[in-house]
């Protein structure tokens, strides 16, 4: 018997700076039963960065066409996809392809540096694709805050992100590694 995905539930106050957002979003968030905490909550991170109405959660994991969050237009066209993880140059292709942009967040360290080394010269062409790492602090501490129900409290500022659920805090540098100017 296949296992289901666990539910968790996510409100999140948003106060990104740099865009001038601050709004509340409720999330419901499904975790594939081969996914832990740490990912789970780099892909609420990844929402915080670009939150939106349009923003949603894809299939990601369980289908191969989605990425792991993806914002369409009206017409159905891929605004923005968003990996979380490290991806593999195939993927990265094809998510350039369709979509007006691509962002990937890795965050686990000396391996995300691997799989980067890997494939950058393979992506270095990709016009619409940013990069973005974090330190696993950053991740480890988010995972620590996972709940099956979680109030969060987000501030994003100058390439900086906190977040809070009332005791701990996660604090992380984005760190661009790959952008559409750098090349």
């Amino acid at each position: 018997m296949a296992l289901k995905a666990t539910i968790f539930k996510a409100e999140l106050q948003i106060a990104d700076m740099g865009r001038g957002y601050y709004h509340d979003h409720a999330l419901t968030l499904a975790r594939h039963p081969s996914e832990n905490d740490e990912r789970m909550m780099m892909r609420v991170l990844a929402f915080v960065l670009h939150a939106s109405d349009a923003l949603t959660f894809a299939q990601g994991m369980n289908v191969d066409d989605e990425p792991d969050l993806w914002q369409k237009d009206l017409t159905g066209v891929i605004d923005l996809w968003i990996e979380v993880g490290q991806p593999d140059e195939k993927r990265v292709r094809k998510a350039c392809g369709r979509a007006k942009q691509v962002f990937i967040y890795t965050y686990s360290g000396r391996s995300a540096e691997v799989w980067w080394g890997q494939i950058k010269d393979k992506v270095a062409r990709m016009k619409n694709l940013t990069v973005i790492a974090l330190l696993p602090a950053t991740s480890l501490a988010l995972a620590g805050m996972a709940q099956r129900s979680m109030q969060l409290q987000c501030t994003v500022q100058d390439g900086q992100v906190w977040v809070t659920d009332g005791g701990d805090t996660a604090h992380g540098e984005l760190t661009v590694i790959k952008s559409p100017e750098t090349g």
